[in-house]
């Protein structure tokens, strides 16, 4: 599945290097604003410790990992939907993903220049989501505008008239805690003429409504501050999803072997690296899920939507196993572990034949049968 994540932020808040550490790409992290002019993309192994078992187990010659897709987008400014700082440039790129990770500044380093004099990550978040809003309000505008004139014909439309406008005042009033309401909502809309509007409202990739984690970018002795991150969490909405890692640390991390990483992991309280818990929240907030194949040859991680059924899972192969599928034998990831392979495994009825209507569960580990 090709989704993207976009890296998002002020200028010098961390967003190349936080890029180069997590895609390993070397890309260019300057001490300037504007070091990024176009976005860099990098594919990224999401880690699971699952799959080194399952090899194990099947004795694969190769592992196959799932990947996500991060694109590091230029740092945004005050006045970017007016065109500030290239914006209107910038903000197109934001428009291009499917979600964002928005990296705000909470370290202090004199070397380092933030643009806006200070860190703030109360501002700064507030100057981001700002510029967001500012650029949806002239999309949802000319949105309005039409749908006044095409509403006497298409009945349908006024769903879609009603939940821009109430999406428009939101902006406005930039409360975000009611913004996190109306993204429930739309995810909840039924009937015909609901799912008609929450389709055209998609479509109009509409920056505010991309699913968001916020990523504080820590000094390395705060990373075990946790008063301090419940501090920075009250100036975040409700339901948002964050993360409080040190990409200075994450940095050093990457220079060193395992064994060594984890030692210094350790020396700071973190039992997992921020990078991983990154990549992990990133897959989930695209509302991905992994199943898996494993064999003599290889052991694979195959990408699927949350929800996704046994036939498009099947696809995600070949599409000639979704065409053609009759039906899938599955196991559960831990069963087939605790079980050490499909053998015992089925001898203790732990392997299932499952139909079309199967809805595909995190872990699974699948043999599609096609004619």
């Amino acid at each position: 599945m090709s989704l993207s994540i976009g890296i998002v932020g002020l200028p010098n808040v961390g967003k190349s290097t936080l890029f180069n550490v997590l895609t390993r790409a070397g890309v260019l992290a300057a001490n300037y604003p504007f070091a990024t002019i176009e976005p860099n993309v990098g594919i990224v192994e999401v880690p699971d410790q699952r799959l080194a078992r399952l090899a194990d187990i099947s004795k694969s010659k190769k592992i196959i990992p799932a990947t996500i897709k991060f694109v590091d987008i230029a740092g945004l400014v005050s006045g970017a939907s007016k065109g500030e700082g290239l914006g209107n440039k910038f903000l197109s790129h934001i428009r291009e993903v499917d979600a964002i990770v928005q990296v705000v500044r909470d370290f202090a380093d004199p070397e380092v220049i933030h643009h806006e004099g200070s860190a703030d990550p109360a501002r700064d978040i507030e100057i981001i989501q700002t510029e967001l809003a500012l650029a949806d309000q002239s999309v949802i505008a000319t949105r309005l505008s039409s749908i006044a004139k095409e509403i006497k014909k298409d009945k349908d439309l006024v769903t879609t008239q009603e939940l821009l406008s109430r999406l428009s005042q939101i902006l406005d009033q930039m409360d975000y805690q009611d913004l996190e309401q109306f993204k429930l909502e739309l995810t909840g809309l039924t009937g015909n003429t609901g799912i008609k509007a929450v389709a055209e409202i998609n479509q109009l990739g509409l920056l505010s409504l991309k699913p968001i984690i916020y990523l504080v970018n820590l000094d390395e002795s705060d990373l075990g501050n946790q008063a301090k991150h419940a501090d920075l969490r009250t100036i975040l909405p409700d339901s948002a999803e964050s993360l409080m890692i040190s990409v200075k640390l994450e940095d050093e991390l990457s220079e060193l072997d395992p064994d060594e990483a984890t030692e210094l992991l350790s020396e700071y309280g973190q039992d997992q690296s921020g990078i991983d818990q990154l990549i992990r929240a990133s897959y989930h907030l695209l509302g991905l899920q992994s199943y898996f194949t494993t064999g003599p040859e290889e052991t694979r991680a195959w990408t699927i939507a949350v929800g996704a059924s046994a036939p498009v899972a099947a696809g995600v192969i070949h599409t000639d196993f979704r065409d053609k599928f009759i039906r899938a034998e599955v196991v559960a990831c831990q069963d087939f572990i605790d079980n050490q392979g499909w053998a015992e495994a089925r001898k203790k009825g732990l392997v299932r034949m499952e139909g079309k209507d199967y809805l595909m569960q995190d872990g699974d580990i699948v043999v599609f049968h096609h004619s």
